[in-house]
């Protein structure tokens, strides 16, 4: 594959692309591998809408890229502690489990990936430093902006929100990549990072985004919405229930969760196993509703959409026995698992069930009923009460450190 060959399969299906001219230069000037690195923030259950950046990571691979996957497990906690720090690190376990399971489900090789745990390195005396010189330079309402369409937003937004772009692009330098990869809605933290890094003495990176999967409820698909989402562990009756409740007007294309997921999943997944440049979905319907149908182009499915010939119900039940065939190879390695088992029980520990509300005695008799307990903490989100913030943000630094590293 030649470096222009290189360039167009790094590129193809991404939404944008910023300073293409930087992976000219390594690839053809240079002549050497892209280095690339994606980041996930390990906080709610992995939902379906992964596949998308798995599938571009696949084509990075045959690029021949050098691809970092950082586990931003700091990045978790910061982000209204989505993951407090009694689980980020298991959870940091469970997506790394959960995404190599993925990418050997769509048949890509993984031992050329690596794998790196932000707090490995976000917590040295260097990456400090450059966050204080970083912080230095950019305002408040900068941060607050960069992070607006990625960091939780909350009527009392926290300060940790504004700490979190800093550091995603901080990243970039610290993880010595060429181009950092994320969805569309990354965009003002790429732009942050490529007008600041230059300001500290780093040099400009590329950046890559893929479009964004619409949730089926409408909005952008979160792992932290169970509405949104599909989970990849999701039972195949699981699946067939949330698609049937899933928004799909007929006749509309815009908006429609249904439709991008099939476009932006199942045909590059198809695509990606078939090997020809051409994916295919299969629909099954009755012959009086035209017969069983094969789409090889979305563009020909959402026409056939647009024209009513081709019903909600006919599509999501297509996109259910595809998405099931996708996820099968997925849940079949996580129930061989013992030890996925533990790491996803301990990353998303079952919650506690409620005590039994005792009687309260009858006014007169002398007795205080006690106040709620509201210390607790929860396993995202914020949390209140002295106990509360202790689980979630350690009672020390040393014990917060120990938290972030299970292998001590």
């Amino acid at each position: 594959m030649n470096p222009q060959e290189k360039i167009a399969l790094i590129t193809s299906g991404l939404q944008e692309v910023l300073k293409l001219n930087i992976l000219e230069d390594v690839l053809i000037k240079e002549n050497r591998n892209l280095k690339i690195y994606w980041g996930t923030a390990p906080t709610g259950r992995p939902h379906c809408g992964y596949f998308v950046p798995m599938v571009k990571i696949a084509h990075f691979l045959q690029a021949g890229c050098e691809v970092t996957i950082l586990l931003a497990d700091v990045h978790a906690f910061l982000d209204n502690l989505k993951a407090p720090i009694d689980l980020v690190a298991h959870r940091a376990k469970y997506y790394e489990s959960l995404i190599k399971s993925m990418l050997r489900a769509i048949g890509v090789p993984i031992e050329k990936l690596k794998f790196v745990l932000g707090s490995t390195y976000q917590l040295s005396k260097e990456y400090t430093m450059d966050l204080y010189r970083l912080s230095s330079l950019v305002t408040e309402h900068d941060a607050k902006k960069a992070g607006a369409e990625v960091v939780k937003q909350v009527s009392s937004p926290l300060l940790s929100g504004l700490i979190y772009p800093l550091m995603q692009a901080l990243d970039e330098e610290h993880l010595h990549c060429d181009a950092q990869f994320g969805g569309v809605d990354q965009r003002k933290i790429f732009t942050l990072a490529a007008e600041n890094l230059p300001s500290l003495g780093y040099k400009e990176r590329a950046h890559l985004m893929n479009s964004m999967v619409p949730g089926l409820a409408g909005g952008k698909m979160s792992a932290s919405d169970a509405n949104s989402k599909i989970d990849l562990l999701d039972a195949p009756d699981v699946v067939k229930a949330k698609l049937k409740k899933a928004v799909c007007a007929p006749k509309e294309i815009e908006g429609n969760g249904v439709i991008s997921f099939i476009e932006y999943v199942i045909f590059p997944v198809s695509e990606l196993a078939l090997g020809n440049g051409n994916g295919v979905f299969h629909v099954q319907r009755d012959v009086k509703y035209g017969g069983d149908v094969t789409y090889t182009s979305i563009d020909q499915l959402k026409a056939d959409y647009a024209e009513d010939k081709l019903f909600p119900a006919d599509l999501k039940r297509g996109l259910e026995v595809a998405l099931n065939k996708l996820l099968e190879p997925i849940r079949s390695e996580f129930e061989a698992s013992k030890e996925w088992k533990k790491v996803a029980a301990d990353a998303y520990p079952s919650e506690a069930k409620q005590e039994k509300k005792k009687k309260e005695k009858k006014i007169g008799t002398g007795y205080v009923a006690k106040a709620k307990d509201a210390s607790s903490a929860s396993t995202d989100g914020p949390v209140e009460g002295v106990k509360g913030v202790a689980d979630a943000v350690g009672s020390s630094a040393e014990q917060a450190l120990e938290k972030l590293d299970l292998e001590k």
